[in-house]
């Protein structure tokens, strides 16, 4: 008896997803439930569990766009599990005989064997091939280290530059992924329907460095994840949103929808592209919750293994492209929401501190945001006290000045 495999319903909207990867073989014998393909739409990569075991047939090659509900495979149920190969029987001598390696021992030896170079799916073969790049240079991102077609796209052959070469003026077509194309399609969106417009602030980073230096070590051993830099700014905009919240509200039609929660998402570089999963109510999450957090969605979009649900909403975007080493960019809106802060990276610069000219940490930092419901006032007062919280890191305990709390205030 044969089942046709078809395509899940993967979302609300989505219609159309692309065979990212087949992780078995035409012909291969797989369980009930087991993973066979990975299936890309335009938010997110979900696997394709068989949903009966026996041989499976493909039928859509990998890197097809296929409709929701299409038939890509096929899997034979009436077919046997392959027998077992019984491992040889070791020589006996007359000295010794020696025990035969039990059969798991053996399967698990092998697996991790297979598996510590990395195999390549059939399409991340041929990209590699096409490079001239051999698999085991490449780390495979996929289940069990597999090299996944992304991870071929990403690799980079290695340059002799002691060799001259002839120069070259071939060109090669690639593919857009759904999930390129919605970029593309909400970047242009945003620009387009949105009165966008960015105001520029410096942080002086000290306060930061000196309260991570202090409570590193603690932190990271009461908690089990780093003090990092995006605690404090999630921490610092949160409260700030709840200050101004306009900049945490969007526009619906001819109203204004004003959200008493902050939902903030955060961009992720992963290797399928920008990702930007949501962290729900931060409002009332401490530091080492949000660090966790962070941790947690960052290794999901790493994995691709990041929900639907997990990148929908959001009220406000934290952007990081100081980790790429940018000095200063305008970010773009995430629609629909209304402003996103941009970081970049930290310099050391000359900072003047009661007359004397001293080198501090400076970080640029950048507020888009949409103009049509948000006035430059409250634009630029929303990231002044972001910037004050974040050069007074123990006002963000509270929510106050230490002073205001003491006196009541």
């Amino acid at each position: 008896m044969s089942v046709e495999l078809k395509i899940p319903s993967v979302g609300e909207s989505i219609t159309q997803v692309t065979i990212a990867s087949w992780l078995k073989e035409d012909g291969d014998y797989v369980e009930m439930d087991e993973a066979v393909a990975e299936l890309e739409s335009d938010k997110a990569t979900v696997e394709l569990n068989a949903e009966q075991a026996g041989i499976l047939k493909i039928i859509v090659e990998e890197g097809e766009d296929v409709e929701i509900g299409a038939v890509v495979a096929a899997i034979d149920t009436s077919a046997e599990p392959p027998a077992e190969k019984a491992a040889p029987a070791p020589k006996e001598t007359t000295s010794q005989k020696e025990e035969p390696t039990p059969k798991a021992e053996v399967v698990e030896k092998s697996t991790a064997s297979n598996y510590a170079t990395g195999t390549p799916s059939p399409a991340a073969n041929k990209i590699l091939a096409e490079k001239s790049i051999s698999p085991q240079a490449v780390t495979g991102t996929g289940k069990y280290g597999r090299i996944t077609k992304y991870d071929a796209i990403l690799a980079n052959a290695d340059t002799n530059y002691g060799v001259s070469s002839e120069p070259t003026r071939e060109q090669h077509r690639e593919k857009m992924s759904n999930l390129r194309k919605t970029v593309a399609r909400r970047l242009v969106s945003a620009k387009n329907e949105t009165a966008m417009l960015t105001t520029f602030n410096e942080v002086n980073m000290q306060p930061i460095f000196d309260t991570r230096a202090k409570y590193k070590e603690k932190f990271k051993e009461m908690h089990g994840v780093n003090l990092g830099f995006m605690s404090f700014f999630t921490r610092a905009c949160a409260l700030s949103l709840q200050k101004f919240p306009k900049v945490n509200a969007f526009i619906d039609g001819e109203e204004m929808v004003m959200n008493d929660f902050v939902d903030v998402s955060i961009a992720v570089s992963s290797p399928k592209g920008l990702m930007v999963p949501v962290m729900r109510n931060v409002e009332n999450m401490t530091l080492w919750e949000i660090e966790s957090e962070v941790k947690r969605l960052a290794i999901k979009a790493r994995d691709g293994k990041l929900s639907i649900p997990e990148m929908t909403g959001g009220t406000f975007t934290i952007t990081n492209g100081g980790v790429f080493g940018s000095m200063l960019s305008t970010p773009i809106i995430n629609p629909p929401q209304s402003a996103i802060l941009g970081m970049h990276n930290i310099v050391e610069r000359p900072v003047v501190e009661k007359g004397n000219i001293v080198a501090r940490p400076v970080m640029y930092v950048a507020l888009s945001y949409d103009h049509r419901i948000i006035d430059g006032k409250e634009s630029v007062g929303f990231l002044v006290n972001v910037k004050n919280y974040l050069e007074n890191p123990e006002t963000m305990l509270m929510g106050k000045d230490p002073m205001d709390l003491l006196m009541g205030l």
